[in-house]
């Protein structure tokens, strides 16, 4: 049986990525992102980006990919001479709405078959509010937006949601007046974070953010922390596969978004967090997991909210531990890039685990061996991360459907789990 050891670095954050890139084109002057993830979600916020005159150049060597950005200002953008492709990245297509909806020209915002059946009436609702002409297919892409001037509005979000915060926020840089946005419960606050890098005026209290539009902002240098989201997967590796001991560099910490290292030790991993100076406005810390033996645990609320994007590896971990585990409370998981809670519960049916479906979650019943099988990973990138590391555990492994979906945010996952192995 094989083990993993040794040190890694993970890329950097998706959800920082793209919004530094957002910001920095809106900036005036230039950017330098140090570690922006260049995967293809992220090149799609690129691409769409160039393709609207803001310059950009890009440096992949080591040890981290830098992007540079000359910012075009708040109004700098030209008209597209085509629609703009955000290919499977909802982040790219929710938070370039936002953006698109207060500049003066028409757009159309397009992607591929799985973005195209996902929703966005939860955002274009809010922005309609605002003024911005948005029409689609029933609430889903494409989005065909005429710009102008918005109006800011004080929204409520119905659920807590970081990337319909996100485009609001955005909105409202360009608005007239202030735009003020309150959620339930609180979302991942990278965009609230990167305001404050960027010097962007950001009012909060008493979880209301307001943003009065209308106000330049210069370039900045940032450096972009490790994605704990990609360094879950070696989490919970090192966890399940006997005789493991790995140790992650320099990954992001964002209390919003570590609900990952709450579930873990909850379910009896070893687990040491070393914190290490902050990246700007975001904590960082390396990880490192030794292999342990796992119980089972019951999730929902905040502390799956936390984790929401880790739901495909925890049922890997739940697969892996003694007794039950439920998780509930996760509705939006059937509107992902696949549905995967459905997609999850027959990718561990098909290597022996029994699995309960709910509309909101799973229950995994736990065991030690697993079966050889194939595996239909809906072309979700998530799911086929997930079911490679279950992989490591049968001899023979599984055979995969697909593995180029990976790529959409962890380009290299392969090797580096390859480097592991000894």
């Amino acid at each position: 049986m094989i083990r993993l050891q040794g040190e890694i670095e993970v890329p950097g954050d998706k959800s920082i990525s793209h919004r530094a890139i957002i910001l920095a084109s809106l900036a005036t002057g230039a950017s330098e992102i140090i570690g922006y993830l260049p995967s293809e979600d992220c090149q799609r916020t690129i691409t769409i980006l160039s393709n609207m005159g803001v310059p950009m150049v890009k440096t992949l060597g080591s040890p981290r990919p830098t992007l540079y950005i000359h910012g075009v200002g708040l109004y700098g953008l030209r008209p597209p001479s085509e629609p703009l492709y955000c290919g499977n990245s909802g982040t790219t297509m929710r938070l370039m709405a936002g953006v698109l909806s207060g500049q003066n020209m028409a757009s159309v915002l397009t992607g591929d078959d799985s973005l195209s059946r996902r929703p966005m009436e939860r955002v274009i609702t809010p922005l309609r509010q605002m003024g911005a002409h948005i029409s689609s297919t029933q609430g889903h892409a494409p989005l065909s937006i005429k710009g102008l001037r918005l109006s800011g509005i004080c929204y409520d979000l119905p659920l807590p949601s970081a990337q319909v915060k996100s485009a609001l926020l955005l909105a409202g840089l360009t608005a007239y007046g202030t735009t003020t946005v309150s959620e339930p419960s609180s979302s991942r606050d990278h965009t609230e974070r990167l305001f404050k890098t960027f010097g962007i005026e950001l009012n909060q209290n008493e979880g209301r953010l307001s943003v009065t539009g209308g106000t330049a902002f210069n370039g900045r240098i940032l450096r972009v922390p490790g994605d704990i989201s990609a360094a879950a997967f070696f989490l919970v590796a090192g966890a399940i596969v006997e005789g493991s001991k790995i140790t992650i560099r320099g990954v992001g910490i964002n209390p919003t978004r570590t609900g990952i290292l709450d579930v873990l030790p909850l379910m009896g991993a070893d687990i040491q967090v070393v914190q290490r100076p902050s990246f700007g406005n975001e904590p960082v810390a390396d990880i490192t997991v030794c292999a342990s033996d796992l119980q089972g645990v019951s999730l929902s609320g905040e502390i799956l909210l936390r984790s929401i994007d880790e739901f495909p590896i925890l049922c890997i971990a739940a697969a892996a531990a003694s007794g039950e585990t439920v998780i509930r409370g996760g509705a939006e998981l059937r509107v992902k890039e696949s549905d995967r809670i459905a997609v999850m519960a027959r990718a561990l049916q098909s290597i022996g685990v029994t699995v309960k479906e709910f509309p909101d979650g799973v229950s995994i019943l736990g065991c030690r061996t697993w079966l050889r099988g194939d595996c239909d990973t809906a072309g979700d990138h998530r799911v086929a991360m997930a079911m490679a590391i279950a992989s490591l555990k049968i001899p023979g492994g599984i055979t995969l459907s697909d593995t180029s979906c990976i790529h959409t945010s962890f380009p290299g996952f392969m090797d580096l789990l390859s480097h592991l192995q000894k």
